[in-house]
């Protein structure tokens, strides 16, 4: 269960100490586990939504998502602040744009990006309070670190060396497929026809970033990826809060 452990130590800040530094193939293999992950992720989200019962509904809303960013330690918004610079003042330049994502800064563009973000999900979370399709609420961190071993499986990771050129290159192709199909299943048995819909709506915002990355830069890299599960996110949980 390492590649497990490995997984839940990067994508959260939950206290986990490894016994020691993990292989490449350890690595790779941890990708095997993102949705697990996020399945985690989410009953801790469903349970929470559960105690916060009676709680003014803003309240509410607003605590659920400090400890869904508490969760992973602000890692994916990070990423997104990062790519949001990028894209601004990368100019549509490959080198430039990976230049600027290294920049521990943020600019305007990068702010504004959160703010919104943040806001859009603040206010999709509300709307599944009120509806009560506190369920929702376990599928979408799922499918948003699904989305992530999608992305290492179909697309080239573009910084050489370090901890993403390890998962890329040791990432079991055959069962990582396997887990996806999984996970897919998991959402429809877990929301019925809203978990079809809500991979299908996942699916084309994927594809449309994918696209945008590989014109870019010609593959993703960490911070890509991190932009990719919070915008995903976010669009699943307006796409649900709509229907």
């Amino acid at each position: 269960m390492l590649p497990f452990w490995i997984a839940l130590q990067f994508l959260s800040s939950l206290p986990i100490r490894l016994p020691g530094m993990p292989t490449p193939q350890e690595l790779g293999r941890s990708l095997l586990f993102y949705p697990l992950v996020g399945l985690l992720f989410g009953a801790i989200m469903w349970a929470l939504n559960w105690f916060l019962l009676g709680t003014p509904l803003l309240l509410h809303a607003a605590l659920l998502l400090t400890v869904w960013v508490l969760l992973s330690g602000g890692l994916h918004l990070d990423g997104l602040a990062d790519s949001a610079d990028a894209w601004l003042g990368g100019f549509g330049d490959r080198e430039r744009t990976l230049t600027i994502m290294k920049d521990p800064r943020s600019g305007p563009i990068a702010v504004v990006t959160l703010v919104l973000v943040l806001l859009l999900k603040f206010a999709a979370v509300l709307a599944l309070i009120e509806q009560q399709h506190s369920l929702y609420l376990i599928i979408v961190p799922l499918i948003g670190r699904s989305a992530m071993l999608g992305l290492f499986l179909t697309t080239p990771y573009v910084r050489a060396g370090g901890l993403g050129q390890a998962l890329a290159d040791h990432l079991p192709r055959l069962a990582g497929q396997q887990v996806l199909a999984i996970s897919a299943v998991a959402c429809v048995l877990i929301a019925g026809l809203s978990g079809v819909w809500a991979l299908v709506l996942a699916a084309v915002v994927f594809a449309w970033l994918r696209q945008v990355m590989v014109r870019r830069l010609g593959g993703t890299t960490g911070d890509t990826a991190g932009a990719m599960l919070e915008l995903l996110e976010m669009v699943v949980l307006v796409g649900l809060a709509l229907v």
